[in-house]
């Protein structure tokens, strides 16, 4: 029988033997396994399976060699050492608060001992939820109630201009507006002669869009009339 059959076996023997959890950590309530819960148990085995664990300590590893104390094979088990640091504790304290910590972590890795995680056993902090930011809708430039005394689209066959004495009111305008745009679809002879008129007059019409809405819509009425009079061409 190899090493590594009799470490599973061992294993499996450690398992049904029932072992508890005598430690405890007070402060998060979770509890784990200290050297005395399962050390004697695992040397009771180890005797009866002919296996026999060894722990050394090197300046920067730790390593628990399994061996099989028949035929002199083993298995190794590593963990690079990291220093226990108490404060308040001499460093001999310290010491020997390592080797405890990395027998106990050697012994838990070979013996596949299962016990929860104690970080994730820890409470989480919560992260603070992100207040929802409002967003408001976006809306066009607020009324003004008052017209530019010239607005021109731009520079093309279809180019409508506005112009207004500086006495005149929103209502004349808006009627210069709509009586141009509609002076316009009627000249038009494709559907890409009617989009052209929207486009090139675009902020003509987003002005009207802003001082009088309702014109605004029956305005884009009329033009969605006038490009489906082209059908699909």
């Amino acid at each position: 029988m190899t090493v590594f059959r009799k470490l599973q076996a061992a294993r499996l023997a450690l398992v049904e033997s029932g072992i508890k959890k005598t430690g405890k950590n007070s402060f998060h309530g979770w509890g784990y396994y200290e050297l005395g819960d399962f050390i004697p148990a695992v040397h009771r085995i180890f005797d009866m399976a002919g296996l026999c664990g060894v722990v050394s300590f090197g300046s920067e590893l730790a390593t628990l060699t399994i061996y099989d104390t028949e035929d002199g094979t083993s298995v190794q088990f590593v963990t690079p050492v990291v220093m226990a640091e108490n404060n308040k504790a001499q460093a001999i304290q310290n010491l020997g608060s390592t080797h405890t910590y990395i027998r106990r972590y050697l012994w838990l890795l070979a013996m596949e001992i299962v016990e929860a995680d104690a970080i994730d056993a820890l409470p989480q902090e919560e992260k603070p939820k992100s207040k929802p930011v409002a967003t408001l809708p976006k809306t066009e430039a607020p009324a003004t109630g008052k017209v530019p005394t010239k607005i021109e689209g731009r520079e093309g066959p279809w180019n409508i201009a506005v112009s207004v004495d500086s006495t005149g009111d929103l209502q004349a305008w808006i009627g210069i507006v709509m009586d141009a745009a509609r002076l316009a679809l009627g000249a038009t002879q494709s559907k890409e002669d009617v989009m052209n008129i929207f486009k090139v007059n675009r902020n003509i019409f987003d002005k009207l869009k802003v001082e009088a809405p309702e014109d605004y819509e029956l305005l884009m009425a009329e033009f969605k009339t006038a490009k489906d009079k082209y059908g699909a061409k």
